[in-house]
């Protein structure tokens, strides 16, 4: 993997550059099949040479790694930034959850380009990505055991449940063309949530709600 840094890490530059790169690319192998696009191909859509390109990438597969880690880079940063100041665990949780459908909404084609293309990746590129993965929902657990050791949620496997809401999240682009038409992303969001909080939450976990939707 090619990780082009400056004396003081990535500047932003570099990473504007390859977000330039890594959105070209995403597009492309969206509409024409990572197997069928070229690196010239991907160099044209970003407006750049096939050269600058091996400058910040080691080979298409290197970016495709890029273009799916970067996504859930993403989660790891704007979901902590969500519930910065936010106490309340259930308030917590929810505002994580939010979050998390929020770049999945801005990061579509990304999305469904990892459950489509993950497996044409070698193994060792695979388990990065698994391992990523394994970052972010570790981040909604914690959550969601917070909202259990204050008696607001049932003593439930925190795993399974982190996976109820991340699947979730992802069909918002998955089935896109489905879901938009009838409500949109808060709408979806709001759906969620109670579907959710109806299936986890205690008789204190209610009372708190309540109690929160009062003031």
């Amino acid at each position: 993997m090619n990780q082009q840094q400056t004396s003081g890490g990535e500047d932003d530059r570099v990473r504007q550059r390859r977000r330039q790169i890594t959105t070209a690319a995403v597009q492309l192998f969206s509409e024409r099949g990572y197997f069928q696009t070229t690196v010239q191909e991907i160099a044209d859509a970003a407006g750049v040479s096939a050269g600058l390109i091996y400058q910040y990438f080691d080979d298409k597969e290197d970016l495709l790694l890029l273009a799916i880690l970067d996504v859930l880079d993403s989660y790891t940063n704007e979901i902590p930034q969500a519930v910065e100041g936010i106490a309340d665990p259930l308030d917590r949780c929810r505002a994580a959850f939010r979050a998390y459908c929020h770049v999945v909404d801005s990061r579509q084609a990304a999305t469904i380009l990892a459950y489509r293309s993950t497996k044409s990746l070698p193994r060792q590129h695979r388990d990065l990505i698994k391992n990523a993965e394994r970052q972010t929902n570790r981040i909604i657990g914690g959550y969601i055991d917070a909202c259990i050791e204050a008696g607001l949620f049932r003593n439930v496997d925190s795993e399974i449940a982190t996976y109820q809401l991340v699947m979730y999240a992802h069909a918002w682009a998955l089935k896109h063309w489905q879901l938009a038409p009838r409500l949109d992303l808060d709408g979806y969001i709001n759906q969620g949530l109670d579907f959710f909080l109806h299936a986890m939450l205690t008789e204190a976990g209610w009372r708190h709600l309540q109690r929160d939707e009062t003031v």
